[in-house]
């Protein structure tokens, strides 16, 4: 594993947070054109969204406030992907995690049955669709509160 790895893990096991207790959604991407283009939709939908470019930033957001909801892209350089869900999951059981990637059943990188068996709700294709994951965060968060 990457030393990198234990980051996240380390600080929501150190600092002893619930994550689910938030009410907003993360979503990592090191792409930073989908990044923005799904929180847009999120934000149309009324959910409130914060952004992380990578594990490491990501890191910096949850110490802000524990977000109820994780989106992470599963191929991007460093911990993120599998190893970060698992770990995310085991830290904290309720945070909901809904991974995305364009390399789903590519042969390279994490498949999307492998995210789910890491602990994902919801495993999504890129280019991932607006109805698609506004309807996968509702149906894992529930209707935003406006």
């Amino acid at each position: 594993m990457y030393p990198e790895s234990d980051i996240l893990y380390n600080w929501i096991v150190d600092k002893g947070l619930d994550m689910a207790a938030g009410a907003h959604v993360l979503i990592i991407d090191d792409d930073a054109i989908m990044r923005d283009l799904m929180a847009d939709w999120l934000e149309a939908a009324g959910y409130g969204v914060r952004k992380a470019a990578d594990c490491s930033s990501a890191v910096a957001e949850v110490q802000r406030a524990a977000p109820a909801l994780i989106i992470s892209d599963m191929f991007m350089p460093g911990p993120c992907g599998a190893t970060a869900i698992a770990q995310m999951k085991q830290a904290v059981p309720g945070v909901h995690v809904i991974a995305v990637s364009g390399h789903f059943n590519s042969g390279q990188g994490l498949s999307a049955e492998g995210a789910l068996e890491a602990g994902a709700a919801r495993a999504l294709a890129k280019p991932v669709k607006r109805a698609e994951l506004v309807q996968a965060v509702a149906e894992l968060l529930g209707p935003p509160a406006r």
